[in-house]
This record gives structure tokens, sequence and C-alpha cells, in this order.
């Protein structure tokens, strides 16, 4: 997002060498091998997972634990790469992933309450795009048919799709 979630992410890293230290420039709050026992202990102080691919055979039987929760590192997701540095950047940004429910909703969060008016709109807009650019070749119709933003336990105000259509 351009402006962020408004929250700040402790990121873990699990990698070795090299990329443990580039990891550790980038930003990463936590970095090592040495997680992973932790993590089988119950530490579960972080909100995002990075590991290198050589790595994911000790991360891989910690699915059980992170899976259910959201935190296991995946390539779709860009959290299992050699670039740790730019996936590290990126999480620190402000990247976000969101995931369609089966009744077709994406629950998705643009800012907080402080945030400006412009801030929230920037944001929305870059989530708008994202969503629109994700629309398969094959679906036919009307992508998005609604839009409706609330805060947390606020009431929802509906928003005339047809303003954040994309421009191509």
């Amino acid at each position: 997002l351009p402006h962020g979630t408004g929250k700040t992410v402790r990121v873990l890293v699990i990698a070795q060498g090299d990329k443990e230290t580039e990891a550790a420039e980038a930003g990463a709050d936590y970095v090592g091998t040495e997680y992973v026992d932790k993590i089988q202990q119950g530490w579960l102080e972080f909100d995002v997972c990075v590991a290198t691919p050589d790595l994911m055979g000790k991360v891989g039987p910690l699915g059980r634990i992170l899976g259910p929760r959201g935190l296991m590192p995946t390539p779709k997701g860009g959290t299992v790469t050699f670039d740790v540095d730019r996936a590290v950047k990126e999480i620190k940004g402000g990247k976000i992933e969101y995931r369609v429910d089966k009744t077709g909703n994406v629950h998705v969060p643009i800012g907080r309450v402080s945030f400006s008016p412009d801030q929230l709109r920037d944001n929305l807009g870059a989530i708008l795009d994202s969503i629109v650019r994700a629309k398969p070749s094959a679906a036919k119709g009307t992508y998005v048919r609604s839009i409706t933003v609330s805060s947390t336990m606020g009431p929802g105000v509906a928003i005339d799709p047809n303003l954040y259509r994309r421009r191509a």
C-alpha cells in the first residue's frame, strides 16, 4: 500500500549465511535458524515469516503450528525467496495479502482512522487496482459489484465502484 497499514510489522527471517546478514540489514526483527526450535516450543511473537528455499526442509514441519495462524511462508505469497532483502523491505513498507472468502467478499485493511482522507483514498485505489489486475481472463460481466468501507466495528459506507474502474 502506498501509505502502509499503520501497523508495525514484526518480521522473522529464517536464513543462514549471507542471507542472514542481508535480512538484518533490510530491517528484519528476528533472523536466524535457531527460531525454528523456538517456534516448536511455542514462540510466536512475529507477524510475518520469510524463509529461504534451502531451509524449507526445516520450516516444513512447523506447518501444523504456523499454517492455521496464516504465518507459514509460501512461494505464492512471496515469503519463500532467496531475495530476502526485497521481501523484508516490501513487508515493512506495507505489503498486504488479501484472500476472497467463499461468498466472494474481499476483506482487507486500508489504513487507520488517523489516516487522512487522501491516504485512505490512495490505499483503496491501490487495492482496487490490484484486484482488477488479478481478474481472470475468463471472467465475464461486472467484476467488482459493490464496495463498502467501514471502521472495525463501525457502520459500512457504500462507495460507487464505477469511481474506481481501472483506466487501461
